[in-house]
């Protein structure tokens, strides 16, 4: 009896034991799973470089989870789900499969997830033997890719939403160096909620390359994710830019997470 109450002792302690050492040894769940899908080559590669940086020190001291992927073969409706965010970064509305685009369509309808676009998202067009994706289209506003500055310009952004939570800290007008900015056939003001334009009388050099009315960041309130497009997105400089750095956490967290 005493040798029974003995190996009980025994298997009781060293399960209590097992018990307080899972506790600690166990690591907190990530806060959100990003996905960023970028290219993997081209004339934006090193916008692209720095923006991992930027993203991998972010992820670590906020315990944030990112995959990274360079086409879009491996999205489907299961792949998406396991993300809170989708980035796309640097990648334009082409070279999609049609499974890729259905997913991609469905992800933007469910709701419980959120979506940012950078720069070449809005390339709509036919451009590289592919026709343009009239839905992405039509979630960016209705717009076609027109023209672009090849020789860029700095210029002024102006701030028309300043509520909107990725707005937070950010000033009414501030200043991004060595853009292209694109052109479109029409301003997306009439199908999207527009946050920001940029101001073309402060192109330096000047361009004749102008629209008129000219949105740079907007969100299409039509779709249940939350979205941003923000257009400013070429040179890798950008992140010594502090604003456009406060600009880009704050899309991050306010379309994962719905940051007020």
């Amino acid at each position: 009896m005493q040798k029974i109450s003995t190996l009980l002792f025994q298997f009781l302690f060293f399960f209590a034991g097992y018990l307080a050492s899972a506790g600690t040894s166990t690591e907190a769940p990530p806060r959100f799973r990003i996905l960023v899908l970028a290219e993997s080559g081209g004339h934006h590669i090193k916008y692209s470089q720095a923006a991992r940086i930027w993203i991998d020190k972010l992820a670590a001291d906020s315990s944030l989870t990112v995959d990274y992927i360079q086409n879009s073969a491996p999205i489907d409706e299961n792949f998406l789900n396991q993300y809170q965010l989708f980035i796309q970064l640097d990648f334009p509305p082409y070279t999609w499969s049609e499974k890729s685009m259905k997913a991609f369509q469905s992800f933007m309808k469910k709701g419980n997830a959120g979506w940012i676009g950078f720069h070449h998202a809005s390339l709509l067009g036919e451009f590289d033997g592919y026709p343009m994706w009239n839905w992405f289209s039509d979630f960016m506003g209705g717009i076609r890719w027109k023209n672009y500055i090849a020789d860029f310009a700095s210029a002024n952004v102006t701030v028309e939403d300043a509520s909107h939570p990725c707005m937070r800290g950010i000033p009414r007008i501030f200043t991004i160096e060595k853009e292209e900015w694109y052109t479109y056939d029409k301003s997306p003001r009439s199908g999207v909620k527009v946050i920001a334009s940029v101001d073309e009388s402060t192109y330096s050099p000047n361009s004749e390359i102008k629209m008129g009315d000219h949105p740079v960041i907007w969100t299409n309130e039509k779709m249940a994710t939350r979205n941003i497009y923000i257009f400013m997105g070429h040179s890798p400089d950008l992140f010594n830019n502090p604003v456009y750095t406060a600009l880009f956490k704050n899309a991050i967290f306010w379309a994962a997470e719905g940051m007020k």
